[in-house]
């Protein structure tokens, strides 16, 4: 089992046809994740990749009955393709899509909430990268390769530490159940909270990395919820230690404004709540096999 994408879920990609999407999408089929069509209004009726396109989201969902969005939609339009896809009854959509203006994501949470709990589609992102459930499939563009199926969950802010993370457990023998790059935008469409919530509740998946950065409350927020709610043990990395208080730093999120967004704050919070933090980025890894060491061990 793995949480919101298993080799079955039907996916679509927006943006299907453009240089990038039409890269990842193949780099998708190859991998198994099961692809059934792509959405570029106006190429109605084509093909690409052996794959159907259609004109809209909802055109696609009755044809192939998907579920699962990948948005390669540039910055300008992103915002209207992901309600697009709420609105056709996708359950999980990824957005990659970086450079989103704030006011147009935050039109997007406001259209989110219109739709019953059990209507509603899960947003992943936007500025991620992606999710993958190794051996069973993935909407992003992460590289596969480095993921070892396995039962740890992984969740964080950067990519590119979510593969670091993911290769040096992988050079341990510790696999992953499903890794989730929420994104590093100040407005995104799921939390840590959210996403910590459904490692919990998924069988098959025994302790979760949890990879943060400076800049807003997201992490603080999860600690509280780790404490009150998860049995499972959470592994965390916090980057940006050495980053100067108040001056923005990579992604549009990591700017610090409150007490409790430095990185040392975040590092203090997580630790005082239970979670285990790796001191550096090259210590993810090993840091997480001490602490499955020391549960076999209890």
């Amino acid at each position: 089992m793995a949480i919101l994408i298993t080799e079955t879920t039907r996916v679509i990609v927006q943006g299907m046809s453009g240089r990038i999407g039409a890269f990842h999408a193949a780099d998708m089929i190859r991998y198994g994740t099961n692809v059934v069509g792509g959405v570029t209004p106006g190429k109605g009726g084509e093909t690409l990749l052996d794959r159907p396109l259609f004109n809209t989201v909802r055109e696609a969902v009755e044809a192939t009955g998907a579920e699962a969005s990948l948005v390669f939609v540039p910055p300008p339009f992103a915002a209207d393709a992901i309600m697009e896809a709420a609105d056709a009854g996708i359950k999980t959509a990824v957005c990659v899509t970086d450079g989103i203006p704030s006011q147009d994501m935050m039109k997007v949470k406001r259209f989110l909430r219109r739709y019953q709990e059990a209507r509603k589609m899960r947003l992943i992102g936007p500025n991620c990268a992606g999710i993958i459930s190794p051996g069973k499939g993935f909407m992003g563009i992460m590289p596969p390769h480095i993921y070892r199926p396995g039962r740890i969950g992984i969740v964080g802010r950067s990519g590119t530490l979510g593969y670091e993370a993911a290769a040096q457990m992988n050079d341990l023998g510790i696999g992953v159940s499903t890794s989730v790059g929420i994104g590093g935008d100040p407005i995104n469409g799921s939390s840590f909270r959210d996403i910590l919530e459904l490692f919990q509740n998924d069988p098959d998946t025994d302790a979760v990395m949890m990879i943060g950065e400076i800049g807003g409350p997201q992490e603080a927020e999860a600690a509280a919820w780790v404490a009150q709610n998860m049995t499972k043990p959470v592994v965390a990395y916090i980057a940006g230690l050495s980053a100067p208080k108040g001056r923005k730093m990579g992604h549009a999120g990591a700017i610090i404004s409150a007490f409790g967004e430095s990185a040392q704050e975040k590092v203090e919070i997580l630790s005082a709540h239970g979670i285990t933090v790796a001191p550096n980025p090259s210590a993810m890894g090993e840091t997480m096999a001490a602490v499955l060491a020391r549960r076999a061990a209890a």
